[in-house]
């Protein structure tokens, strides 16, 4: 006969060891007093960073301020390099986790499928592919946006006599490519990474390019001791600095217009910011980079005059950075790169254009195109991006009050109240998630905040005795229109990108994120908190 497990009983479940799910679990803990478990599909602690193991994964987002602003984490590690790599940040959740003991509290190798709440028992149900089940008050998937990765419909992939992999589910053991011929399928963030490394390496390269990615120099260095040790010195005001500007990085934002330059003045301030490197030619320039198409038409020629320089062949120059703009600078994420466009120049790497020619199948021997023509190759990189936030939240089986699947709750557009609770799915809470200015931060100063904002709400739950929360459909509507009236303001609906859902055919196109700027969603998060009974039903 068989026994069946008794259902775990918590105050609360996480989904996800990442940033966000370590940040609320802390908060939760150690701060709260409640019992709090985590339930991670991996294998380990670190989200994107345990997963993505494919060649020259690395942040781009600058050390220190890319980590946990806690004193007794960052004062008892010393950063290597600007932008750590996968493996240094792995050994940096390892040593997260020896300060403040979050693995007792994970349960591993376990992927939720299903979960529900029962508004009588104010109780959330949470099962796992693997059978647990576990029951608790508070329900937080803290998934990120990069979970569910995205592979184009093409046929042919079963046929392949080499092999197949995409970034996110990538080998441990690495993937051998010299001597080989090799294809990389996309030029985001992962791709240009990929590339990178097979350049120099492979045999042959084969990019299959869709869109030019507009990237910028990441000037990465490494940390010799004094460096290290200044660092150490100067990491609480950095601290302190990132947590007052819009981004989330310690940089001062721009404090003037495009139209407050001359021609000159505007040139000599933006190749300053490019020789910077980083994201400071995307944030640092003027206040209306994303408003003024005059403003930003000029830093793209500025762009593409920088990167044309670096690129011999002019017909892979004319792909990699176009004279005319694919779409207005900075729309699409900018990547950060080390010698990206340098790796054209190598005679091993070649450039298919697949807006003009698109790759209609998979053939034993490679890819075909639509014109026909076979790039014969052993082994295919799959850089082809995320369906992003939504697209992992919507395969975990999260089940309304009515029965109804999240994802089918969004299949017309995504409605949240500020990007952290859903109506319909009471005691529910989405860090680092859409409808909130996610992409636009630095992931784990802007987690923090949201992790403070979770913590306080569920403080004020447990002092009033407040069994649940749900938020009003007003409140959530209200908030919608506030995202989309303010992505329409800008020049983000012009380009066809994740941030709009139109990676992704047949998701709704709709800008997905609040680009309102950090302190104005904090000071909308501190009124729905003030005031939560105009919108919160509490019960």
């Amino acid at each position: 006969m068989a026994i069946t497990q008794r259902p775990l009983e918590v105050d609360a479940v996480i989904v996800g060891a990442g940033f966000s799910g370590i940040y609320v679990l802390h908060r939760l803990r150690d701060q709260l007093g409640l019992n709090v478990k985590i339930l991670e599909a991996g294998t380990d602690l670190g989200g994107v960073w345990n997963n993505n193991v494919y060649p020259g994964a690395r942040v781009d987002s600058p050390a220190p301020v890319y980590g946990f602003a806690m004193a007794k984490v960052y004062k008892t590690w010393k950063w290597s390099q600007a932008y750590p790599d996968q493996k240094e940040l792995q050994a940096y959740f390892h040593h997260v986790d020896q300060v403040l003991s979050i693995k007792k509290d994970c349960i591993f190798n376990s992927r939720v499928n299903a979960a529900s709440f029962d508004p009588d028992q104010a109780r959330w149900t949470i099962q796992t592919e693997d059978g647990k089940t576990v029951r608790a008050k508070y329900f937080i998937p803290a998934i990120g946006f990069a979970e569910q990765q995205y592979v184009p419909p093409w046929k042919g992939f079963d046929s392949f006599k080499g092999t197949i992999h995409h970034s996110s589910q990538w080998p441990r053991e690495g993937v051998d490519v010299k001597g080989k011929r090799v294809a990389v399928v996309g030029t985001g963030a992962t791709g240009i990474q990929l590339i990178q490394e097979w350049a120099k390496e492979a045999a042959e390269l084969v990019v299959f390019q869709r869109t030019p990615n507009l990237a910028l120099p990441m000037r990465q260095r490494k940390f010799d001791s004094e460096a290290r040790r200044q660092m150490q010195d100067d990491t609480t005001e950095l601290f302190a600095r990132s947590w007052e500007t819009g981004s989330g990085m310690p940089d001062p934002a721009p404090s003037k217009v495009f139209a407050d330059y001359t021609p000159e003045e505007a040139e000599t301030v933006l190749n300053r910011l490019y020789e910077e490197g980083g994201f400071k030619l995307w944030s640092s320039g003027y206040i209306d980079l994303l408003m003024s198409p005059e403003g930003n038409r000029f830093t793209y020629d500025l762009w593409a005059k920088r990167t044309r320089a670096r690129i011999h062949d002019p017909v892979k120059r004319d792909l990699l950075a176009p004279l005319e703009p694919p779409h207005p600078f900075g729309t699409k994420r900018p990547s950060l790169e080390q010698d990206y466009y340098e790796q054209f120049n190598r005679v091993n790497v070649h450039l298919v254009d697949t807006k003009a020619h698109p790759i209609v199948e998979i053939t034993p021997q490679g890819i075909v195109t639509d014109d026909g023509k076979l790039h014969e190759v052993d082994i295919i990189g799959m850089a082809t991006g995320f369906n992003s936030n939504t697209g992992g939240l919507s395969k975990m089986g999260i089940k309304d009050l009515n029965g109804v699947d999240l994802g089918q709750r969004w299949k017309d557009g995504v409605r949240t109240h500020l990007g952290l609770t859903v109506p319909g799915f009471p005691n529910m809470f989405l860090p680092y998630c859409v409808q909130a200015p996610t992409p636009f931060t630095n992931g784990p100063v802007f987690i923090e905040f949201q992790a403070n904002f979770i913590r306080d709400i569920v403080k004020k739950m447990e002092r009033g005795g407040t069994r649940s929360i749900d938020p009003m459909e007003a409140a959530a509507e209200a908030w919608r229109a506030e995202v989309h009236a303010i992505g329409d303001m800008t020049l983000f609906p012009q380009a066809k990108s994740w941030y709009m859902g139109a990676n992704i055919p047949g998701k709704p196109v709709e800008m997905l994120y609040y680009f309102g700027g950090v302190p104005r969603y904090r000071e909308t998060c501190g009124e729905a908190l003030d005031k939560w009974d105009k919108v919160f039903i509490c019960h």
